[in-house]
C-alpha cells in the first residue's frame, strides 16, 4: 500500500540515456509485459533486474482511448543487444513509494499513478507530458525498500 497522502516534489533532471528493451503494452497487458520484458532483459545482460541498478520501468505515449503505449525495461550500461533512449531532461513531478511489503510493488505503484494522475495533477498547475518511469536503485532493496517514480510535467499554458 502507499502512506497517502502521497507527497509529490517538483525536481529538474539532466537528460540521461538508459539501455534497454521496448515493446508495445497496454492497460490490460502491462502486468504480464513488465515480467516479461524484465526477463528478456536479464537474458541479454545476464544479470537479474535486482543485480541490475539502476533499473528503469517506463512508459511513454500512452493513448487514452485505446489504453496502450510503449513500455520500456533497462538499466545504465550500454550493450550492443539494447537501444539507448534519452530520458529528457526538464521538469519532473517525483513521488518515493515505500510499500509495506516489497512484494506489493505493483499495487503500489498503481495507486500512486491513479494519485498523481486524478488528484495531484488536476489541482497543480502542470500538464503531463505523457512519459513516465519508475527508477529502482540499491533504495528499492531491503527491508524498508522504495523506489521513485518520475512524471514529465511542464506549467500549463493559461
Amino acid at each position: 500500500q502507499v502512506n497517502m497522502p502521497l507527497e509529490i516534489t517538483i525536481v529538474q533532471l539532466p537528460p540521461h540515456i538508459v539501455y534497454g528493451l521496448w515493446r508495445p503494452s497496454s492497460n490490460k497487458t502491462v502486468a504480464k509485459d513488465i515480467p516479461a520484458l524484465s526477463k528478456a532483459y536479464s537474458g541479454v545482460t545476464g544479470k537479474p533486474p535486482e543485480q541490475t541498478l539502476p533499473f528503469y520501468v517506463l512508459s511513454k505515449g500512452y493513448e487514452e482511448a485505446t489504453g496502450r503505449f510503449s513500455l520500456f525495461v533497462g538499466g545504465g550500461g550500454p550493450h550492443e543487444q539494447l537501444e539507448g533512449y534519452t530520458l529528457p531532461g526538464g521538469c519532473y513531478a517525483k513521488a518515493t513509494i515505500k510499500p509495506w511489503l516489497g512484494f506489493l510493488w505493483g499495487s503500489a505503484i498503481g495507486k500512486a499513478k491513479r494519485h498523481f494522475y486524478t488528484r495531484w495533477l488536476p489541482a497543480s498547475p502542470y500538464t503531463a507530458l505523457n512519459l513516465e518511469y519508475e527508477h529502482h536503485t540499491e533504495q528499492s532493496l531491503g527491508k524498508k525498500p522504495q523506489i521513485d517514480l518520475f512524471f514529465a510535467i511542464r506549467k500549463k499554458l493559461f
